[in-house]
């Protein structure tokens, strides 16, 4: 193994009892890297035996509430479960830093409570907030993990990022949401692994509600990833964040659909389906 991908959340913004929402895990060189901090994530790491402390960032491809919902409880968890200062790393858009400290805002209540009660306990939680426009985020020689930014398409929510992880001559891209662009083609080029989140315009279509119809125009289509893809040269497309919730036994017709442009290995993307380079 080079890199280790974990789709920890596959879901959308609408719950579902089989799927959390949008985070993945990034496995590389020693280090783990969560991309995303959907609904749920904090279980979702469990499964997967990671506790909070072993993170080496939060990486953040835009400000989605389905992306962020559960980013309080990273910053919390980490914060609770060291026995000493312990900074969290989070790495994201223009406004990431905003949102952070909204969070800290709104946790005050249970940080004064929990240094009232624990002697052992002298400072609240340190997120370090590093901000991007693209550009390499993340370089550690020792490691042999570089990790480089580009902007990404999903007007009308701006500013976005996709990630490339390069570790050991391997590269995998984290897409996130977005229809395609020069900065996904960018991240993509002869990457081994590209995680895109993916939408079926004809499904969309039969829910006769504007908000609903609204999704199509900035999330890449199953057809566009793949186009993105093939274009590209990856290696293997790993289709995550269905819009809408597939139904259970429909994965053929979505893997179908990109295999129509897309020659590569597809991976369907399922709750801690695990891929690695």
């Amino acid at each position: 193994m080079t890199i280790e991908i974990t789709l920890l959340g596959t879901g959308s913004p609408l719950p579902s009892p089989d799927r959390a929402g949008p985070a993945t895990l990034v496995r590389a060189g020693g280090l783990t890297f969560l991309f995303d901090a959907g609904r749920a994530v904090g279980l979702r790491l469990a499964a997967t035996g990671t506790p909070w402390g072993a993170l080496a960032a939060v990486v953040l491809t835009h400000l989605h509430s389905d992306h962020i919902t559960d980013l309080n409880d990273a910053i919390t968890g980490r914060w609770i479960t060291s026995l000493a200062p312990h900074p969290l790393p989070i790495v994201g858009p223009v406004g990431s830093g905003a949102v952070v400290d909204g969070i800290l805002a709104m946790l005050g209540p249970d940080v004064s409570y929990r240094l009232a009660h624990h002697e052992d306990m002298t400072e609240g939680p340190q997120p370090v907030v590093t901000e991007s426009t693209g550009g390499v985020v993340w370089d550690d020689a020792a490691a042999g993990v570089r990790i480089i930014a580009a902007p990404t398409d999903h007007r009308p929510v701006e500013p976005t990022l996709g990630y490339r992880i390069e570790h050991d001559g391997a590269a995998v891209v984290i897409g996130g949401d977005g229809v395609p662009c020069a900065g996904l083609d960018e991240l993509c080029a002869g990457a081994d692994v590209y995680v895109q989140t993916v939408l079926r315009e004809d499904l969309v279509r039969q829910l006769p509600v504007q908000r609903f119809l609204d999704t199509i125009d900035y999330h890449s289509t199953v057809q566009q990833a793949a186009d993105t893809a093939q274009r590209a040269g990856v290696g293997t497309l790993v289709l995550t964040h269905q819009v809408p919730t597939p139904a259970p036994g429909d994965a053929d017709e979505w893997i179908a659909l990109a295999a129509e442009t897309f020659t590569g290995p597809i991976v369907w993307g399922e709750d801690l389906v695990t891929v690695t380079t």
